[in-house]
């Protein structure tokens, strides 16, 4: 068993059916691509659920375990998202950690902010962990083909021309899936792609499991554990529900990802800690 096929495991959308389309090593290849970057890492997240008008709790606790072992690597961490999801991400970083409002405004608005920002930070690595990503009609849209375009700050425009860039996502509509968008359609069950590409795409059936495998071969390479234990990773998923958060199934403020329990998500999490400990490497 691999990083990889853990994060693919208990898949309910039809996602690993593309994972022949891409590397079979693809969070190793993520991970490689952090690594030959240090510098400042901007990780972009945050799905508007439009029928709860709230945030949902997949991506953020992803987000957070990719943002707290690329800080204790040395890395200037950033997190970028919109007004939809600034109280509960800041709460979830810590007041000490910068969070940007990306601003929900025109195409043309958006490329510009994008482009200062990027001018500003000077970004070594980009990382899209669940963003919702532009497609080729030039909108933003859910699962069940809803437009939530104006509950979207147009984020893309970060990745556009970037040379390391990493896109994490679960059913095709995120940043990043534009990697194989000729393909997705070809899935019934994923939803319409998005067009936004990234240097290296991680596919997982939950997009925090990918950001935690993403953190798991980190700490393969480097030798150091950088992954949150069981419980840590229960505790971020509680706090993030107990911040507005709510499950992208069921649409409802319940202790749940992607109608997956903390039950079911923890044992993601052990089994890739048990990979870690079979390699020999501790914390």
């Amino acid at each position: 068993m691999t990083i990889e096929d853990i994060v693919l495991s208990r898949d309910r959308r039809g996602i690993s059916k593309l994972r022949h389309h891409i590397a079979d090593d693809f969070c190793d290849r993520a991970a490689q691509l952090v690594l030959d970057h240090k510098g400042t890492a901007v990780i972009v997240t945050g799905f508007y659920i439009l029928t709860a008008d709230a945030p949902e709790t997949d991506g953020p606790p992803g987000a957070v375990a990719i943002g707290n072992a690329l800080t204790s690597l040395g890395y200037n961490v950033v997190y970028v998202s919109d007004l939809h999801h600034l109280p509960m991400l800041q709460g979830l970083i810590g007041s000490n950690a910068k969070l940007i409002n990306f601003p929900i405004t025109t195409d043309d608005s958006s490329r510009l902010f994008a482009e200062d920002l990027i001018r500003e930070l000077n970004p070594s690595i980009l990382i899209s962990i669940e963003r919702c990503g532009i497609n080729q009609q030039g909108s933003y849209r859910n699962m069940h083909m809803k437009d939530i375009s104006l509950f979207t700050g147009k984020t893309d425009h970060l990745f556009t021309n970037h040379s390391a860039s990493i896109g994490i996502g679960d059913g095709g509509n995120e940043i990043g899936m534009g990697n194989l968008k000729s393909v997705i359609p070809d899935i019934p069950t994923l939803t319409e792609p998005c067009v936004t590409t990234t240097t290296e795409l991680v596919l997982c059936s939950v997009s925090n499991w990918g950001g935690y495998g993403l953190v798991a071969s980190l700490s393969k390479k480097i030798g150091r554990v950088l992954l949150p234990s069981v419980a840590e990773e229960r505790d971020l998923v509680k706090q993030t529900t107990d911040l507005g958060a709510v499950d992208g199934m069921s649409t409802k403020q319940e202790y749940k990802v992607d109608g997956f329990t903390l039950e079911e998500n923890s044992a993601v999490v052990a089994e890739l800690h048990e990979i870690l400990t079979a390699e020999g490497i501790s914390s």
